[in-house]
C-alpha cells in the first residue's frame, strides 16, 4: 500500500476530497494529515473522517524532526493541499521527487510567496485574464517552480469576481487533484 501524507494549513476540503477518493483504493491510502495550524478547519474535518492527524511547528519542519516522523509513519509520497510554508531542503532531499503541490492558477503566472487563495484570484481578475485554472506540480526549493504534472483551465467572464473564480477553481481541484495524485503514485 502506498501511503500518502497530506500537508494542509486551512479548511481541508482538498484533503478530505483526497481521503474520500482513496478510501476504497486497493493500492493507495491517505495515511495521515500533517498540519502547521492548530486551529485549522482541516483538523476538525480529519477527526470526523477518522484520519490520523499531527500538528507540527516551523521548528520541527526545519530541524528534521518532521522528516523523522514522516519516515516513522512510513509515508511514501507527500501531497501539499493548501499548505503555505516553503518546504525545507531536508524534506525535499528526504522525499526526492515525491512531493507534489496544487496551485490555484496557471503557473508560472501568479505563483510565488504570498500567492495563495484569494490573493491569486484577485490578481487574476485585476490583470483582466480571460482564463485561469490549476497547476499540479512537483515541489522544489522555491515556491511554485517545480515541474508541472498537470494543468486544467476555466474561462473568466467579464462579470467574474474573485469569489466566483474561486468556486470554479475549487471544482477543478476536486475533479482533478486526486486523479493526478493516483497517476503520479502509480508511475513511481
Amino acid at each position: 500500500m502506498i501511503r500518502l501524507g497530506v500537508f494542509a494549513s486551512g479548511s481541508g476540503t482538498n484533503a478530505i476530497n483526497i481521503n474520500r477518493y482513496f478510501a476504497d483504493h486497493s493500492t493507495i491510502e491517505l495515511a495521515k494529515i500533517y498540519c502547521n495550524n492548530p486551529v485549522a478547519g482541516v483538523i476538525t474535518k480529519a477527526y470526523s473522517e477518522d484520519i490520523p492527524t499531527q500538528i507540527f511547528t516551523r521548528r520541527q519542519l526545519q530541524n528534521g524532526m518532521l522528516l523523522k516522523q514522516l519516515k516513522q509513519d512510513q509515508i511514501d509520497v507527500i501531497v501539499l493541499a493548501g499548505f503555505l510554508w516553503l518546504i525545507p531542503t531536508n524534506l525535499i532531499t528526504g522525499f526526492q521527487h515525491k512531493i507534489i503541490n496544487l496551485h490555484p492558477a496557471l503557473l508560472p503566472k501568479y505563483g510565488g510567496k504570498g500567492m495563495y487563495g484569494m490573493n491569486v484570484h484577485e490578481a487574476v481578475i485585476e490583470a483582466k485574464e480571460t482564463e485561469t485554472g490549476i497547476t499540479i506540480h512537483m515541489v522544489d526549493k522555491k515556491y511554485d517552480t517545480g515541474d508541472h504534472l498537470f494543468q486544467a483551465t476555466v474561462p473568466i467572464e467579464k462579470s467574474e469576481t474573485p469569489e466566483s473564480v474561486a468556486q470554479k477553481i475549487h471544482l477543478l481541484e476536486y475533479e482533478h487533484f486526486p486523479k493526478v495524485i493516483e497517476s503520479f503514485v502509480q508511475k513511481q
